[in-house]
């Protein structure tokens, strides 16, 4: 009788990403769990990271890659009709756990489901519940059963309201050294390494250059004129945004000062080359904490989005930017860590002045990187190993015992 051999299964893993910061996290989550499960099978929405790790996407990407109230809501008849075919097609699956990475107005809702139906969920990058009503996290629970933590303050946010959260560590600083090399990054970008520079990041999507382009360079140009002296790098998140930018650029003209560099990509080496940033709120002020490089920060969202939020009471921090976030929450005390400026303060004269006081004041920048030290320990939490690799810890725990012999 001849004999059969069965080929070995591993389990079936959902997987839903939006944008690119959730791509990336998902492509590491996935050679993680790989290493622990070989023989699994990734689903659902994903990028082209993703991909190369052996993922089979159902939907592209870069249909979830909406933000703020006025987008969402322009395009939410065709957000729900994905939210519903996902769903749908995951209930039919039956994978043994789903994990929404990011992209909470989104995931939740399909988590919410999913759960409900019996299958086990899991939410990957915990929703700002410090900055929103912490109320919010007993909600997140009903949808997620285990939530996966970026920050070390936030689990004991989610105990209170009974909500299984772990903190693993944040990705980011695990790609970032705990002490910078800014020769090496200057001459990435043959900067010059007797100059002061200045890297200026406006944002990484087309609408923010739009409300925020203009006004980031025009803070930079009155920097050039009272420091002409000082180089300006300017990178650039894509080709689209590395165009509007060129095209902003194009006026720049400060007599005495060296045109801008404009690069596309190099966000890390501009960042790691700078004496002081000027970037746009958001992920981007995490990276230039963990290159250990003073910053200020500014932003603008669309109006009517910031009009909503404050009508219903939505924010419950007076602080924006990530490095005084944690600084507060690591016991760094109230005082601003970084000088911040959002909506209608978030002008080129508030940013330029804020950016020539901290280019001139060398003790100031020392005091601030010696902060920046000590929050990416924290942001390791004095963790072994990658970030990824203790999401994937967390998420094994919720899969169901593998077969004698198969991982």
């Amino acid at each position: 009788m001849q004999s059969t051999t069965v080929a070995p299964s591993g389990p079936l893993i959902a997987l839903i990403a939006g944008e690119d910061s959730g791509d990336q996290l998902g492509a590491d989550l996935i050679a993680a769990l790989r290493a622990r499960f070989p023989h699994a099978r990734f689903v659902g929405i994903g990028g082209t990271r993703m991909l190369t790790q052996g993922f089979e996407s159902w939907y592209d990407i870069r249909e979830l890659s909406v933000m703020g109230f006025a987008e969402v809501l322009r395009h939410l008849p065709r957000l729900l009709k994905l939210r519903r075919d996902i769903t749908a097609r995951l209930l039919a699956a039956r994978p043994d756990v789903v994990v929404g990475i990011d992209a909470p107005d989104f995931n939740l809702g399909v988590e919410r489901k999913l759960k409900a139906a019996g299958l086990r969920t899991v939410h990957y990058v915990s929703p700002s519940v410090w900055a929103w009503r912490e109320k919010r996290a007993e909600k997140i629970g009903q949808s997620a059963d285990r939530v996966l933590c970026l920050f070390p303050m936030e689990p004991s946010i989610y105990q209170r309201h009974g909500v299984d959260a772990r903190f693993v560590g944040h990705p980011l600083a695990d790609r970032f050294p705990l002490v910078a090399d800014r020769a090496a990054a200057r001459d990435a970008l043959a900067l010059p390494h007797d100059a002061p520079v200045l890297a200026v990041l406006p944002g990484s999507r087309p609408s923010e250059i739009e409300r925020l382009g203009t006004i980031f360079l025009d803070a930079a140009a009155r920097v050039a004129t009272a420091m002409p002296q000082v180089r300006i790098v300017v990178p650039a998140a894509n080709p689209a945004v590395h165009a509007r930018l060129a095209s902003l650029l194009s006026t720049f003209a400060v007599a005495g000062a060296a045109t801008p560099l404009l690069v596309e990509g190099h966000s890390h080496e501009a960042m790691l080359a700078a004496d002081a940033v000027l970037l746009a709120s958001g992920t981007a002020t995490l990276e230039a904490m963990l290159a250990k490089r003073p910053m200020v920060v500014g932003y603008r969202v669309a109006p009517t989005s910031y009009r909503i939020a404050r009508a219903l009471k939505m924010l419950k921090t007076d602080v924006y930017a990530l490095p005084n976030i944690l600084a507060r929450a690591c016991g760094l005390g109230n005082r601003l860590l970084v000088p911040e400026f959002m909506q209608n303060d978030c002008t080129a004269d508030n940013l330029a002045r804020a950016t020539i006081e901290l280019l001139g004041d060398s003790e100031r920048r020392g005091a601030i990187v010696a902060a920046f030290e000590y929050l990416h320990q924290e942001l390791r939490g004095g963790l072994e190993g990658h970030a990824a690799d203790h999401a994937a810890d967390a998420i094994a725990d919720l899969l169901p015992p593998s077969p004698a012999g198969q991982a």
